[in-house]
């Protein structure tokens, strides 16, 4: 041997560079492709979008509503894109609803996590209701998009 080790040749040293390179885009890429991101929330009722979230505003349009004693009907809570059209649900991601004060309303899901369910009037007021994106095992998840409380109002 001549003493002169393979580790140390340009030509070992640029070829490593290139593996360590490809294998970064490929990391990245699979990042970007595996978890799209949530810019806003369409309420849809009886096919008819009646409240839209802006995540870039923070800002509703639209409210919920029902009455004292009546479950609305089905709500289906779509989190959508900068397009408006609704993103890719991956098994692992889940909705959790919180009401502000459920003494006025509560939001029933019929199976945990599900992405809708029916508002409950309990009694005459106004609360606000927020809709999160988890991500993980329903109840033990990490929120990946939280909205700003939607108006709700009981009549």
């Amino acid at each position: 041997m001549n003493g002169r080790s393979y580790k140390n040749s340009p030509l070992f040293v640029l070829a490593a560079f290139a593996l360590l390179l490809g294998a970064c885009t490929e990391t990245m890429t699979e990042v970007d492709d595996a978890h799209a991101e949530p810019e806003g929330v369409h309420l849809v009722m009886g096919g008819n979008v009646f409240a839209t979230y802006d995540g870039e505003t923070q800002t509703w349009t639209g409210e919920l509503e029902g009455e004292v004693g009546q479950e609305t009907p089905h709500i289906t809570v779509r989190f959508v894109d900068h397009e408006g059209d609704p993103i890719p649900i991956d098994d692992d991601l889940y909705l959790d609803v919180q009401v502000q004060d459920e003494s006025i309303a509560e939001f029933g899901q019929d199976t945990p996590g599900e992405f809708g369910g029916h508002l409950h009037g309990e009694m005459a007021g106004e609360t606000g209701v927020t809709f999160s994106l988890m991500h993980g095992a329903v109840g033990a998840g990490h929120p990946d998009f939280v909205t700003q409380p939607a108006p709700a109002h009981i009549r």
